[in-house]
């Protein structure tokens, strides 16, 4: 693809003043481990293959180290799931894997699936908590962002300008950025919201668009939003 020496210069300028405005702001560092699972299920199985799901976080949540644990169903595809996970450390992690709770999962899942799990271990980048409190029927929202290794200082920092926007919107719980460990042009955000009209207000709002148009000239694949609900 052909970019324009106008383009790339103001992808420069983007990336000088956007960190500019996250300097001294450093992420703290931490032992913890992130996980982003995605999970397709065959349509013919998505009853069965949603209550293993179901079991695999009760049971999931139970073991040592563990921190978060949630299975969210996408609205629009019954038969795709998101997996968040959150370990104290990489030896909690390694154990959880390990662990007969995790084979077993994985054996009776295999046949079920219309393709491999995609994982996505991350790190915690930034993370606002809203003025809404989480709450049974809350709306998720997964998206994947991915961008030209050479817009990730860009991205990173407009990502942080919109954890602060977010945070403010009415019927916001949570909105997370982790950034991929193996790949640090690519990041997940998860965002947490009252009901779907607080997300679809969120959508219209102007900070909103103004992040999606800082993202056009940076972007290094299509973005990727995904709507969920919490698998109780």
């Amino acid at each position: 693809m052909v970019r324009s020496f106008s383009t790339f210069f103001s992808l420069a300028s983007a990336v000088t003043i956007l960190t500019a405005a996250v300097a001294g702001t450093a992420r703290g560092q931490s032992d913890t481990v992130y996980l982003v699972t995605y999970v397709e299920l065959m349509p013919n199985a998505v009853a069965s293959g949603a209550a293993l799901l179901k079991r695999y976080q009760d049971e999931s949540r139970k073991q040592s180290g563990n921190l978060r644990f949630d299975v969210l169903a996408e609205i629009k595809r019954l038969n795709r799931f998101a997996v968040i996970e959150v370990w104290n450390n990489k030896a909690s992690l390694d154990a959880h894997n390990n662990s007969a709770v995790s084979a077993q999962f994985s054996e009776k899942l295999k046949p079920l699936q219309d393709a491999p799990n995609d994982v996505r271990v991350d790190h915690r980048l930034y993370v606002a908590r809203g003025q809404d409190e989480n709450r049974a029927g809350s709306t998720y929202v997964v998206t994947h962002i991915d961008v030209i290794p050479p817009g990730k200082d860009a991205c990173m920092a407009a990502l942080k300008i919109m954890s602060g926007d977010t945070a403010s919107d009415p019927g916001n719980i949570g909105y997370d950025v982790l950034q991929q460990d193996d790949h640090s042009n690519h990041f997940t955000v998860i965002e947490e919201w009252a009901d779907i009209k607080a997300a679809d207000a969120h959508a219209m709002a102007a900070h909103t668009r103004a992040f999606r148009e800082k993202l056009i000239p940076i972007k290094g694949a299509l973005y990727d939003e995904r709507f969920y609900t919490a698998l109780n």
